[in-house]
């Protein structure tokens, strides 16, 4: 069986029964006054250890929104990339392109005449894909811009039909004059 601290102590002689005695007695006084309400209980070690584990919870937390952002952001990209794969259409070998602009630069794709009608009344958008460049439909489009607006490049607005009131109506202006 094991002894105590003060039952080794006292075994070992390094205290006496004298000592011991009026170490109890303090130790029972100081309870009694605790819980009388006498004396002030010193619980800064609790309240410190508390506090700690508050700011642990806090911390953990903050980690795991950040873990679920980056969950949530891998799924958007998963998702997007998807669409551009399922909707894209196939790469053209032309001589006429679609110019549009990218980063303040201006860029071109390959198309014939129909994608190129396609993609100046809004059918059809331009977005970035792996280093490149994909022309998707419409509706694959604003889905991707949903998730991330920053991928589509080129997503014209349908062209709302002209006033009767308009003098000009008659002169319809070209979306993309060939040089």
């Amino acid at each position: 069986m094991s002894l105590s601290l003060r039952d080794q102590l006292l075994k070992a002689g390094l205290v006496n029964q004298k000592q011991v005695s009026q170490t109890n007695k303090a130790e029972k006084k100081q309870k009694r006054l605790e819980h009388k309400g006498q004396v002030e209980v010193d619980d800064t070690q609790q309240r410190l250890a508390k506090e700690a584990m508050a700011d642990k919870a806090k911390r953990d937390q903050e980690l795991n929104r950040q873990q679920q952002e980056k969950a949530e952001q891998k799924a958007r990209a998963a998702q997007v990339k998807q669409l551009i794969e399922a909707t894209r259409l196939p790469k053209l070998n032309s001589e006429d392109y679609y110019n549009f602009v990218d980063d303040k630069k201006v860029k071109r794709i390959a198309v014939n005449a129909l994608m190129r009608s396609k993609l100046s009344n809004g059918s059809l958008a331009v977005v970035s894909f792996a280093g490149g460049y994909e022309v998707i439909p419409r509706e694959a489009a604003v889905k991707i811009q949903e998730r991330d607006p920053h991928r589509v490049l080129l997503l014209n607005t349908h062209v709302e039909e002209a006033n009767e009131d308009d003098p000009y109506a008659a002169y319809k202006i070209p979306d993309d004059l060939m040089w």
